[in-house]
């Protein structure tokens, strides 16, 4: 039962190797795609992260605003009119304050639900989880949205 434990041929091994690592990497984009829990990270697994994710799919939040609101206030950085840099700087730090209270009040409310439907011991820790998704836009998050706008989890 002895074998050499460098392989005979190593260019086959690591070709073999890198046809794994890339079937991996294959399976675990479609779970992404699709929401298998079986192939999702760490860190999307759960009864828990899934209600969350649905949650904040179906919630319209004014962070998902957020890419191209600053597109819009670079565009006017580039005004050469002191007047509008301060006015497009003004523009900016006020919708961070307001993406920021409608964060809290999500992950308030996000709280509340998950509390009434798994219990207290699962309530922590999935509100910097829900305010970075629900900061992007909706087809660029991963898992992809299982839910539809005001369609909430029960």
């Amino acid at each position: 039962r002895k074998r050499p434990l460098v392989p005979e041929d190593r260019k086959a091994s690591k070709a073999a190797d890198r046809a794994a690592v890339t079937e991996q990497r294959l399976k675990m984009r479609q779970a992404m795609d699709t929401g298998d829990e079986k192939y999702l990270p760490a860190r999307d697994k759960g009864p828990v992260r899934r209600y969350v994710r649905d949650f904040v799919d179906a919630r319209l939040s004014i962070g998902m605003l957020a890419m191209p609101m600053m597109i819009v206030v670079l565009v006017l950085t580039f005004i050469n009119d002191p007047q509008w840099r301060i006015i497009a700087n003004l523009v900016l730090w006020g919708f961070v304050v307001v993406v920021i209270l409608d964060s809290v009040l999500m992950a308030w409310q996000l709280r509340r639900a998950i509390r009434a439907k798994f219990g207290d011991k699962d309530a922590k820790g999935h509100a910097w989880y829900a305010t970075m998704r629900s900061v992007q836009l909706p087809f660029m998050r991963m898992p992809k949205p299982k839910t539809t706008l005001f369609k909430y989890p029960v």
